[in-house]
């Protein structure tokens, strides 16, 4: 049986417990076995070498060296990892090691929670299939990314909040390699009724099963 490590907490605006607890039935749901965690010292475990997934939901807060260098480890040596949203894009903002990793780091959200529209650019994918482009409401993540990254999906700012980023297109979700590791990363999911949402609760779900080691 498949192992995944959900770590949670940090600011509780981002509902981490409600969101661990969605995240923890759905992967309960294809067949994981789910282990819940509210330190940042899991990450310093040695049982992380055998997860075949790492989920963090710990927005802002921070992160010792040990613990990120054996995330990293654990990633590069097969491990997925796959989150969303500041959970995992505006975590542990000191460690550019993580970040590194991540492929991506949160910046802004121009106007708060906004509507906005996520555009599919890789329709093709197994992870998008069937997804249509779509309207959303939430914060809309302006991010520093790397050009690495495999975009998934993107969204276009209007410059109604920040004129100066009018018409910036932004990678919403994306997925990238790091080692051996697959990561997995949508900005969607402010609050854990974005869950209902069934574009962003699909394209989290079908992520997380990507990044998943076998």
């Amino acid at each position: 049986m498949r192992e995944a490590l959900i770590v949670w907490g940090g600011w509780h605006g981002h509902e981490p417990e409600q969101c661990a607890g969605i995240i923890a039935g759905m992967l309960q749901d294809e067949g994981f076995r789910v282990h819940l965690e509210t330190s940042t010292r899991a990450f310093a475990s040695p049982r992380l070498s055998t997860m075949s997934l790492v989920v963090p939901i710990f927005t802002m807060s921070k992160i010792e060296k040990d613990e990120v260098a054996n995330l990293s480890q654990a990633v590069r040596d097969g491990a997925g990892l796959a989150g969303f949203h500041g959970g995992m894009g505006d975590a542990f903002r000191e460690a550019v090691e993580y970040q590194f990793m991540c492929g991506g780091q949160w910046v802004a959200h121009p106007g708060n929670i906004i509507d906005y529209r996520v555009n599919v650019t890789r329709p093709e994918d197994p992870v998008m299939e069937g997804i249509s482009d779509f309207e959303y409401r939430s914060e809309q993540y302006y991010m520093h990314v790397d050009p690495s990254n495999e975009v998934l999906a993107t969204t276009t700012f209007s410059g109604e909040h920040a004129p100066w980023i009018d018409g910036v297109v932004m990678p919403v979700v994306w997925k990238r390699r790091h080692g051996q590791g697959r990561v997995f990363y949508s900005s969607l999911g402010h609050v854990a009724k974005e869950f209902e949402v069934p574009e962003m609760r699909t394209i989290l779900r079908r992520g997380m099963l990507w990044a998943a080691r076998d």
